[in-house]
C-alpha cells in the first residue's frame, strides 16, 4: 500500500470568479474584492482552483493538492509561482510551499 498525501489539512473558500478564470485545476490570485483569477507569469498565487461553476471558484487555500509542473521540482521547501504557460515552476519571488511529490509534468504540494 501506498503513501497518500490526499486530503491533508484542506482548506476550501468559495470565491466569485473573474472572467480569466475558465477552468479548475489552476493556480490563481485575487483580482479584486472576493474575487479570483488565472494567474498570469510570475504571479504568487492565493491558491489552486479546485471547482468552477455558475460563476464562482472554490479555491484551495492550504492543505495538499496535486498541480501542474513546467518542470520535475525539488522536494522540501520551495518558492514557486506560476509561469507563461500556467504552471508552476521553482521562482525565488514566488509562494513558498513544501513539495512532497514531483515529475516532470505535476507536483504534489502542500500550500
Amino acid at each position: 500500500m501506498g503513501i497518500s498525501f490526499k486530503g491533508y489539512g484542506e482548506n476550501v473558500v468559495t470565491f466569485n470568479a473573474d472572467s480569466t478564470l475558465t477552468e479548475a485545476g489552476v493556480p490563481v490570485k485575487m483580482t479584486a474584492d472576493s474575487t479570483v483569477g488565472k494567474c498570469s507569469a510570475n504571479d504568487k498565487f492565493c491558491g489552486i482552483c479546485v471547482n468552477l461553476r455558475d460563476g464562482y471558484a472554490a479555491v484551495q487555500l492550504s492543505g495538499y493538492v496535486v498541480v501542474p509542473a513546467a518542470a520535475k521540482l525539488n522536494v522540501g521547501y520551495q518558492k514557486v509561482a506560476v509561469n507563461s504557460a500556467g504552471k508552476l515552476a521553482a521562482n525565488e519571488n514566488g509562494r513558498e510551499v513544501l513539495v512532497v511529490i514531483s515529475s516532470a509534468t505535476e507536483a504534489g504540494i502542500i500550500l
